[in-house]
């Protein structure tokens, strides 16, 4: 098992270096220069070139490869040419909200992705209704899928906030910064249940498709262990279907689709990027979509390696939860 998990880690590790490797290499092939950037169009040749030495820039592109690496790994993203804040402290406050919304997100998708499974392969009444109607969402395009929740739970019903994290102006800001986990620990569930209200139609928009996704290759997962030898000799010993499917088929099925909630995981923070601009959500989504159209790069690169590492995490995460489900896989 450790040299399992030692292999998982080193193959993270050059995974990540190469996508900083792959953002470095575009922000030297990106038109926009840097210096000019910071100092601005009517800086002296002097202080460009003064500013250009302190900054390493003019100095070999593999020295500067290095110090790139060295400033990661102390976490230096370098400085927002549209904020002029430090990237990681612009990233510091915007995370939360995307973190809590992909969160909250995944908890729906695992939740209707289990009941899609188990309802289908234990044929609940009612299952085929509730598998086409997630189907049907599922295919819908996130942002479409939005702003028809929008449109019918806002604007028709009244039921839910069309945008933002929440509509109480005095809410607590820490010690999590997730608004629905420090509402409890400030001993105000108000603001707890208002911050759940502004999240229910994001996340679910961003949830349907990984739930389908996952509960289909569960269920083919379950009904395939199904046939299996042991599971004929635990009926003739008179076990309900029930108890086969929890007590002897649930673990030997899981490996695939916990490996497909990793997979699931990257198409999920790809979904909260559209999402949060549709709902007004303030997180990394608006963050990048705000960075964008002025070209800033440092930003969009310091989310861009953010996002790839947690993805990387994860699947390596994943990978592990496997190997400890089903010894199968370390060999």
């Amino acid at each position: 098992m450790l040299s399992f998990v030692g292999q998982r880690l080193a193959a993270m590790v050059i995974i990540v270096l190469t996508l900083a490797a792959a953002v470095f290499a575009l922000q030297k092939m990106s038109p926009l220069d840097p210096v000019h950037a910071q100092l601005g169009g009517q800086a002296s040749q002097t202080a460009i070139a003064a500013r250009r030495h302190a900054l390493g820039l003019d100095k070999p592109v593999v020295t500067q490869f290095g110090h790139y690496l060295t400033g990661l790994a102390h976490g230096d993203l370098g400085t927002s040419y549209r904020t002029r804040r430090p990237v990681r402290t612009d990233l510091v406050a915007y995370v939360p909200a995307t973190l809590e919304l992909a969160g909250t997100g995944l908890l729906i998708a695992l939740a209707l992705a289990t009941v899609f499974a188990f309802a289908s392969t234990l044929k609940v009444p009612g299952s085929g209704a509730f598998r086409l109607l997630l189907m049907l969402g599922a295919s819908v395009p996130t942002f479409l899928l939005g702003i028809f929740g929008i449109l019918l739970f806002y604007q028709h019903f009244g039921w839910l906030p069309a945008s933002g994290r929440t509509s109480i102006g005095d809410a607590p800001t820490g010690p999590t910064h997730l608004l629905t986990v420090d509402g409890l620990l400030h001993g105000r569930p108000a603001v707890t249940w208002d911050a759940w209200k502004h999240l229910v139609m994001p996340a679910t928009a961003i949830a349907l498709g990984p739930a389908v996704a996952i509960g289909r290759v569960l269920r083919s997962s379950l009904e395939g262990e199904l046939g299996g030898d042991y599971v004929r000799t635990a009926r003739a010993k008179g076990r309900s279907e029930r108890q086969i499917l929890f007590g002897h088929v649930l673990r030997n099925a899981i490996g695939a689709a916990v490996s497909m909630t990793g997979l699931q995981v990257g198409l999920m923070f790809a979904g909260v990027l559209v999402v949060e601009q549709v709902f007004g959500w303030p997180g990394l989504g608006l963050y990048i979509a705000e960075s964008i159209p002025v070209a800033d790069f440092p930003a969009i690169a310091g989310v861009t390696l953010l996002l790839g590492s947690a993805y990387v995490v994860i699947n390596a995460i994943v990978d592990l939860i496997q190997a400890a489900a089903d010894p199968r896989i370390r060999v």
